[in-house]
């Protein structure tokens, strides 16, 4: 018996001095019994977080495989349907048609020839917009600054002698 006796005096005596502690300065008290629960949830919150990573993860895994082929063929398909690729295959069909000793042939060279010269005036213009456009060349030589008067700089020294 003297044991449960000695143990309600512990707890009783715990008590009163958690209360007094308490009655002291009870946001400290606070802050001391909520970093303890802290200390002691911490493992707890990190194993189930854990697990719960593992969870979306395993679950979302098959939709990130989707995505990713997904996003693939995408980039493929507009690969493959650039203004510029559909431009040259569509003149490779018209140079096709063109080797033809028809009538068609003879329209399908009358394009070419009038595609053929209108891109090259395109890229004269587009060689002298390209030149204009160029920066300035520099004289090697860094820009120098501007040389101060002997008048100002005897100021200085004036202003430096009386200073000390």
């Amino acid at each position: 018996m003297s044991t449960d006796m000695s143990t309600v005096e512990e707890v009783a005596f715990g008590a009163a001095r958690t209360a007094a502690e308490v009655a002291a300065d009870p946001i400290a008290t606070a802050r001391k019994q909520v970093k303890g629960l802290k200390r002691k949830g911490a493992p707890t919150a990190r194993r189930v977080n854990r697990q719960l990573n593992e969870q979306i993860s395993a679950a979302t895994a098959p939709a990130k495989e989707a995505v990713k082929e997904f996003t693939k063929t995408a980039e493929k398909v507009a690969a493959d349907l650039l203004p510029e690729r559909i431009a040259i295959r569509g003149l490779h069909l018209v140079k096709v048609q063109a080797k033809r000793q028809d009538q068609v042939g003879t329209v399908a060279k009358r394009a070419l020839k009038m595609f053929n010269g209108s891109f090259k005036t395109i890229a004269r213009v587009a060689n002298r917009l390209e030149k204009a456009s160029e920066l300035p060349a520099r004289n090697g030589a860094a820009p120098r600054k501007a040389s101060r008067s002997r008048r100002s700089s005897r100021r200085t020294a004036a202003r430096r002698s009386a200073a000390a």
